[in-house]
């Protein structure tokens, strides 16, 4: 598994980039689409709503079961990635790459640096 050092990470297993000023992107880690399986659909429909970190913003639909996706920081989601429509295995290949699940303006960028480097969420997943 792998844990870019570039991200910061959850307890719940996304994982957050800045992508420019208060403008990040959200996924889930390697460790959970391994733990979820074939990824087949996601869905977000939180687009355009202001929400607090913890908040649950979506859902992620594996082969098996149906995974809760939980805002790792408070924002307003302003995009679904337009790829996982038809693509949704991405998750599966690529999740910190084209994978990505949702683009998010941020209200206190500090915010994101209290989350967890790739050590420490490396050492959560073991």
């Amino acid at each position: 598994m792998s844990f870019p050092d570039n991200l910061r990470y959850t307890k719940e297993h996304e994982w957050v980039r800045q992508e420019a000023g208060n403008t990040f992107i959200v996924g889930i880690t390697d460790y959970a689409q391994r733990e979820l399986g074939d990824i087949v659909y996601v869905e977000v429909e939180t687009i355009g709503k202001t929400m607090e970190a913890g908040q649950v913003f979506g859902t992620v639909e594996a082969v098996k079961t149906v995974s809760d996706l939980f805002l790792p920081v408070s924002g307003t989601v302003t995009e679904l990635n337009p790829e996982l429509a038809n693509a949704p295995d991405l998750v599966n290949t690529d999740p910190y790459g084209k994978g990505w699940m949702i683009r998010l303006t941020v209200k206190d960028p500090a915010e994101v640096t209290k989350l967890m480097d790739a050590a420490a969420y490396e050492s959560l997943v073991g």
